[in-house]
């Protein structure tokens, strides 16, 4: 049986992927992008089995208004792939306010706008499934993206949360975390801070690091995320490429070693 599906950001980079990918097996998708113009290959090609639609996700009343446009038009929304966010490059200290509530804004707020228009939804139809494109950003850092990380990092604990809360009513949640890929992320879509040179050194360091193999091919995700949906026992957390998992590994095991270092004085502060 064909999934209904809804993805937010589709008009490039892992949602149009995704959208093709759901599309030419069957499945039906209800796309979202800032200028539906970006969506009429998809179209084009698939025709009535896509749904295009407008949607700016920083607008709160707009998100609920296209939830409930693809619940009728479609009569169910079985997938919510809450994709659509933005990176933003340079130092915390060279951010400007506008630039860290825009960030947050769309990678966070516009991602709990979606989510909470669909719960009600989903509820009703007594299941469905969450899935929130996050970043191997939301469980380990890195310089230069300071308040991309912080999105990510309140996207997970947000979604994490959400999940306890929906289980009963049947609704699964996964939290989407790729590692770097060669999408408009890092290029066209990404914004930069105004920069102060003494930060030039970081961000050298931080550029030098990446090599060609850092970057995984953005076209090879669909496979995984076609099977992450098609699971009967979803996981909450879905690395995406080969770099991600060494990398959260050796992070998580310094951390707990450190937390072991100082247990004492932790347990202490108890006071009992």
């Amino acid at each position: 049986m064909s999934k209904i599906i809804l993805i937010t950001g589709a008009s490039r980079g892992f949602g149009k992927i995704w959208a093709k990918a759901l599309l030419e097996r069957g499945d039906k998708v209800a796309a979202t992008a800032r200028n539906t113009e970006d969506l009429n290959d998809l179209v084009q090609a698939y025709g009535d089995a896509v749904l295009p639609i407008q949607l700016d996700v920083n607008n709160r009343d707009a998100c609920f208004a296209v939830v409930n446009k693809v619940k009728q038009h479609f009569d169910r929304i079985d997938v919510l792939i809450n994709n659509a966010g933005f990176g933003l490059f340079g130092a915390i200290e060279e951010t400007s306010e506008a630039q860290a509530r825009a960030q947050m804004e769309t990678n966070f707020f516009g991602l709990l706008w979606v989510t909470q228009a669909i719960v009600p939804i989903m509820r009703e139809q007594k299941g469905g499934h969450i899935i929130q494109v996050s970043s191997f950003l939301g469980l380990v850092s890195l310089p230069v993206l300071g308040l991309y990380n912080a999105s990510k990092y309140a996207v997970n604990g947000l979604s994490e949360t959400l999940a306890t809360e929906v289980k009963s009513f049947g609704i699964n949640v996964s939290l989407i975390e790729p590692n770097g890929f060669s999408t408009d992320w890092a290029g066209a879509s990404a914004f930069q801070t105004e920069a102060n040179e003494v930060y030039a050194p970081v961000k050298k360091a931080f550029f030098d690091a990446a090599t060609p193999d850092s970057w995984g091919k953005p076209e090879s995700t669909a496979k995984a995320v076609l099977a992450l949906i098609d699971s009967e026992n979803p996981p909450l957390h879905f690395l995406l490429g080969k770099v991600a998992y060494p990398w959260v590994k050796q992070v998580y095991a310094e951390r707990l070693a450190e937390f072991e270092e100082w247990k004492e004085v932790s347990a202490d502060a108890h006071g009992h």
